[in-house]
């Protein structure tokens, strides 16, 4: 009976213990996905999220500097784009984003900010952008040297 508790314990932990979704902006009724049991439709309406660029080296800092930088991306696809999160790889690294859908052929910013506290030598950030496109994720990174 002891074994069946604990068993049960651990697969409650384990389904609720690790949710690790911070936001919960999207308008989850219009988040269409092409994968579907179906098969792929090639016919459904996508937006696509473009970054100008995908990376950004900040070059030296000294230890303590708060620094950002905003990527530029566009929706080159041909329905609203909703960014719905954006999920660092650690705590110093944080991102800003757009709350508000972005229609086809307009753009925006993902602003990371880095916190350089507690940090020496090469640093390599990244920043998982998270959207109703195909694929889903999207990921930026940052790097810096810090001295």
């Amino acid at each position: 009976m002891k074994k069946i508790i604990q068993i049960s314990l651990f697969a409650l932990l384990a389904i609720t213990g690790c949710n690790n979704s911070k936001n919960n902006n999207a308008d989850v009724d219009i988040i269409k996905n092409p994968n579907s049991a179906e098969g792929y439709n090639e016919s459904e309406k996508m937006p696509k999220i473009t970054f100008e660029t995908d990376m950004h080296d900040f070059g030296q800092l000294m230890a303590g500097e708060n620094i950002s930088y905003s990527f530029k991306f566009t929706n080159t696809g041909d329905a609203d784009l909703i960014i719905s999160g954006c999920d660092a790889s650690c705590g110093c690294t944080v991102a800003d984003y757009p709350k508000e859908r972005i229609a086809p052929g307009k753009s925006g910013y993902v602003t990371v900010s880095f916190k350089s506290q507690g940090m020496s030598g090469r640093q390599m950030k990244e920043v998982i952008v998270v959207s109703n496109t195909q694929p889903a994720r999207t990921r930026l990174r940052i790097t810096a040297t810090v001295r």
